[in-house]
């Protein structure tokens, strides 16, 4: 599945709601999830990508707010970025990196990994995407 970064920083094609997958797809990139405590629920095909961005949730809502108020897909396409927003989701992303770490078998972890804790990197590569075009 190609990688979508969300408007947080996150790749999505990791999370249990981001669509389409299979039922086995949204099981297992649940359970990764649910392992380390982060999402609520596994959500259908039926559901909308990033549903779960609200403000009772650990999704960055404010950024996700912001985004769609400036008609852009993520933060990598914003002028302002970085601006404290997304700075602030990073430094909060992080603070979960150990229990995630201690959780998750190697293998597990490279998977959040990439998709969570890189967000960084992943909004920096859109931003250098578009730069180039």
């Amino acid at each position: 599945m190609k990688p979508i970064i969300a408007a947080c920083g996150n790749d999505c094609s990791v999370c249990p709601r981001m669509l389409p997958k299979t039922a086995a797809e949204l099981t297992a990139t649940a359970e990764l999830w649910y392992k380390f405590g982060y999402r609520d629920q596994v959500v259908s095909n039926d559901e909308i990508s990033c549903r779960g961005c609200t403000p009772d949730t650990w999704c960055r809502h404010e950024i996700v707010t912001c985004t769609a108020s400036r008609k852009i897909k993520n933060c990598g396409e914003c002028g302002d970025y970085p601006c404290n927003k997304i700075l602030a989701a990073f430094e909060n992303t992080k603070r979960h990196r150990p229990d995630c770490q201690k959780c998750c078998t190697e293998a597990e972890f490279a998977i959040l990994e990439k998709a969570f804790f890189e967000k960084q990197i992943n909004l920096e590569k859109v931003r250098n995407d578009k730069g180039q075009r």
